[in-house]
């Protein structure tokens, strides 16, 4: 018989559940076994899905087992804290619409350092905003401060890469499940994080990347850190996103300044314009928080 947490798990990996529709589920039965029961035409009516969605979800359902699903999870490397866990983080949870799983490989240890900082921005960076996320990261690990990003080209992977060279902790979040680490680019970044630091994210290891999940990733990158520090952005970018959700969560907003001509310093300077604190140096971070 499998257990609440197996089964929430299980229902999580379908893919053909929304998180509304699953917290609807638990709110309905605590326990999560009704939904096992009815035919697809129930599920239609109880999700509000159209048939075909239903009868995939019904054939998942029926041809796996929550207890198999956790151990083949286990068997690919891949570990889950859910919602109800002890581990599960707490800042997470005073967001709207917390994770319901959190899948991971690495030392979820590092979750665990109250000191956490988010840097994001371009995926083309200039020189000098590679310079700016070296200068800044060195003093940030100095400071024993755990850098979160996204995993993506550019700043991000600026960002986990300098934490390393510097012996320091970074944490990456996936827009995309474990089957399908993005962009292919960062794969050695992936791999060697996925060994030595942290990996996570809220998709099922067999979720391929969509141009929705990374706005949807955003918020959790944000969501884990005290604060969010923008280097070269343009003014619709992904990194203004995050900004915009880190304010809606009561985080802290930094950006670094740029070149009034520079399309990759638009965003960043229409952040301070809008009251991001202007940092020029760590130690603007730092003073803000001690």
């Amino acid at each position: 018989m499998s257990t609440f947490r197996q089964r929430l798990i299980h229902l999580h990996g379908s893919t053909h559940l929304s998180w509304k529709q699953l917290r609807d589920i638990q709110q309905e039965d605590p326990t999560l076994l009704k939904i096992y029961q009815p035919s697809s035409y129930h599920l239609m009516k109880q999700l509000t899905i159209k048939k075909e969605k239903a009868e995939k979800l019904r054939f998942y359902l029926d041809d796996s087992d929550p207890v198999e699903y956790e151990k083949q999870l286990q068997s690919n490397k891949v570990m889950v804290v859910t919602k109800f866990d002890e581990l599960y983080p707490k800042q997470l949870l005073e967001l709207y619409d917390p994770p319901w799983v959190i899948y991971y490989r690495g030392n979820l240890e590092l979750l665990k350092n109250s000191k956490q900082l988010a840097i994001v921005g371009t995926r083309t960076p200039t020189n000098r905003g590679v310079r700016a996320v070296a200068c800044m990261v060195e003093e940030l690990v100095r400071a024993q401060f755990t850098i979160i990003s996204g995993l993506a080209e550019g700043i991000d992977a600026c960002a986990h890469q300098q934490t390393i060279s510097n012996k320091g902790h970074t944490i990456a979040v996936l827009g995309s499940g474990f089957d399908f680490p993005y962009p292919s680019s960062n794969k050695g970044l992936y791999s060697y994080m996925c060994r030595h630091q942290l990996v996570l994210s809220e998709y099922p290891p067999h979720h391929p990347p969509k141009k929705w999940t990374f706005p949807a990733r955003n918020r959790i990158i944000s969501g884990l850190a005290r604060g969010v520090l923008v280097i070269e952005a343009k003014t619709r970018s992904g990194s203004l996103i995050t900004a915009d959700q880190a304010l809606d969560q009561n985080r802290d907003v930094f950006a670094v300044p740029g070149p009034f001509d520079c399309e990759w310093s638009e965003g960043t300077n229409l952040l301070i314009q809008q009251g991001a604190k202007l940092t020029i140096s760590a130690q603007d971070i730092l003073e803000e928080w001690t």
